[in-house]
């Protein structure tokens, strides 16, 4: 590949070339079901996964008892269908040795599993199977929503986890991302089957739904595959409908929430998080923003690292961070110390970002960063995993497909310029500041306008 490869919605077959003599197809059925492979050489495993682009933000909060429902079927679908139990289910992969999971995002969910290449028509079975004929028993129902409570539980025991949330209600504000992904306690106590069941009537239709597999996967199979299970589910072969289309993508205006907000808990550490909106999935400056972000807190030699760890020790863990999504995205700074200390870091985290806004990087700083994210990109690529991944994303998020040469071609366009004017266009928005731990507002009070 010389350049990204665009998936466009309204082409039914595609086929190309990719960095390591991999190969790329896509296959849209006439019912609007996305398929795509990446058949990897010399690979004997393959992961497979099933997408379906909708998440936490495309709940509706003006029908009683839906949100949470995007969490509750993430749960529900592992619950038993029409012709197999959970246990059948379990069953099915924990005797090949392979694995199985789900995970619920913002703007979409993926049911996804890893096997050895002979067992990849069992794991396209199985979860077509979950996705689309789950019988959502209503004894199952209740116990899973103790089961989610558990997890919700869990997630608000780690501070870090907390502050997270936080954080992005406190930048996002009202916006639907702002929301947690996994629901608060009290909806999905609030939940009812009848609104998941309604939710995933509405959501889990052929037109919806992306299916790719990376790693040992021979595309022709996949697709058969990928009929017949669809077809066991009594989905109309032969019904003719376009793929859903993809998210706009223009930012949109973003009203804060917060400037800072606190959870004051009797632990060691404070859990500090900065963070202002970021920017969407599809900007032009996205591999830019890789770039800014290791320099800023993306590793040892990181500019945060530096300052607050190794030349004060401070903290032991600090890093930058970036969440991009179709129509916003958060930028964020995260540091855990003790609570006598959360201003101080905070002072030098917010000086770190205006230092680099103000006086740019030097020539060392942008080369390493550019060989750490060259280096990252193509181990990560050594794992099926995220090759099921990208291609997910590409369909889903960006409309278009970047093998790893297109990728490294694009960090090393990356100038020391580029950089510092994201910098100075992420310093100038609105921050938050969210913290949990021994710590109160009062402890960032003039901190941020």
């Amino acid at each position: 590949m010389n350049s990204a490869v665009d998936l466009p919605l309204g082409l039914a077959d595609l086929a190309f070339a990719a960095s390591g003599e991999a190969l790329v197809r896509r296959t849209i059925l006439p019912n609007g079901v996305r398929i795509l492979s990446e058949q990897v050489p010399g690979a004997r495993s393959a992961t497979l996964g099933y997408w379906v682009a909708v998440g936490s933000r495309d709940e509706t909060a003006e029908v009683a008892g839906s949100l949470g429902s995007t969490h509750f079927l993430e749960h529900l679908l592992f619950k038993g269908t029409r012709t197999r139990t959970a246990l059948d289910i379990a069953v099915s992969f924990d005797s090949v040795g392979g694995e199985h999971n789900a995970m619920t995002a913002k703007e979409y969910t993926c049911y996804y599993a890893k096997v050895q290449d002979r067992d990849l028509p069992m794991a396209v079975e199985v979860i077509g199977d979950m996705l689309t004929s789950s019988v959502l028993d209503p004894t199952e129902f209740e116990n899973e929503r103790g089961v989610i409570l558990e997890e919700l539980s869990m997630a608000e025991d780690d501070p870090a986890d907390a502050a997270n949330e936080r954080l992005f209600t406190a930048v996002l504000g009202d916006h639907p991302l702002g929301r947690p992904i996994g629901g608060k306690p009290e909806t999905i106590r609030a939940a009812t089957r009848d609104a998941v069941w309604s939710h995933y009537r509405a959501n889990y239709r052929p037109r919806d739904l992306v299916v790719t597999a990376a790693g040992a996967v021979d595309h022709d199979v996949l697709v058969a595959g990928v009929q017949r299970a669809l077809d066991a589910a009594g989905w109309d072969p032969d019904e003719q409908a376009a793929p859903v289309d993809r998210r706009p993508s223009a930012p949109v205006a973003i009203e804060r929430g917060a400037s800072v907000v606190t959870a004051t808990r009797p632990i060691e550490q404070a859990n500090l998080l900065i963070g202002c909106p970021g920017i969407v999935a599809t900007d032009e400056r996205r591999t830019t923003m890789s770039v800014l972000n290791s320099i800023l807190g993306g590793g040892m030699s990181s500019r945060l690292f530096q300052e607050v760890r190794e030349k004060r020790g401070l903290a032991y863990a600090v890093y930058s961070f970036s969440g991009s999504y179709s129509d916003a995205g958060v930028f964020g700074l995260f540091s855990a110390c003790a609570p006598a200390k959360a201003r101080q870091v905070a002072e030098l985290m917010l000086s770190e970002l205006h230092r680099l806004a103000d006086g740019g990087v030097t020539a060392d700083e942008l080369r390493r960063a550019v060989g750490q994210l060259s280096g990252g990109a193509a181990l990560a690529l050594e794992d099926s995993d995220t090759r099921m991944s990208r291609l997910g994303r590409a369909e889903i998020s960006l409309g278009e497909f970047s093998d790893l040469d297109e990728s490294l071609r694009r960090l090393h366009l990356v100038t020391a310029g580029d950089v510092q004017q994201l910098a100075r266009d992420l310093a100038d928005r609105p921050v938050s500041i969210s913290a949990v731990g021994g710590v109160d507002d009062d402890v960032f009070s003039g901190l941020v306008a």
